[in-house]
C-alpha cells in the first residue's frame, strides 16, 4: 500500500477528514473531529497509527511481530503502529484502519452516530 492508497481509503469513510495539526509530514484522519488514524507519509516504511480494542491490540502485536507494535507516542493500551511496508498483506492493513475507523464511531455520542448513519 502506497501512502497515497493509504490517504485515499481513510478518507473514504463517511464524514472523514484529514487534518495536519503536528506538522505537514504528519497526516492526521478524523471523524467528526476524533482521530482514528494517523501517518508520516514521508517516512520509509510507511508506518500508520490505529485506534484499537486493547484486548485485540495485544492479540494483533503477537501475531505479526515486528509488523504491529505499540502504539508510537500514543496510548499503547488502545493504538498500535502497523508497518505498511507490504510485508503485511493490504486486507489486513486494510481491516485494522476499518476497525479503528469503527471503534472511533462508536464512542461517539449517539446524535453524531445518527447523523453519520443518514449521509
Amino acid at each position: 500500500m502506497t501512502p497515497e492508497e493509504l490517504r485515499g481509503f481513510c478518507l473514504s469513510f463517511n464524514a472523514a477528514a484529514e487534518d495536519f495539526p503536528f506538522s505537514p509530514e504528519i497526516s492526521v484522519f478524523k471523524v467528526l473531529g476524533k482521530m482514528f488514524a494517523l501517518s508520516w507519509t514521508d517516512r520509509r516504511p510507511l508506518k500508520v497509527n490505529l485506534k484499537c480494542d486493547p484486548e485485540d491490540a495485544v492479540r494483533l502485536r503477537a501475531e505479526h511481530e515486528g509488523l504491529v507494535l505499540p502504539g508510537y507516542h500514543m496510548n499503547k493500551r488502545h493504538w498500535n503502529t502497523v508497518i505498511v511496508d507490504g510485508e503485511l498483506p493490504d486486507r489486513v492493513v486494510r481491516e485494522l484502519i476499518e476497525d479503528s475507523y469503527d471503534l472511533v464511531v462508536a464512542g461517539l455520542p449517539r446524535a453524531e452516530r445518527l447523523r453519520l448513519d443518514r449521509s
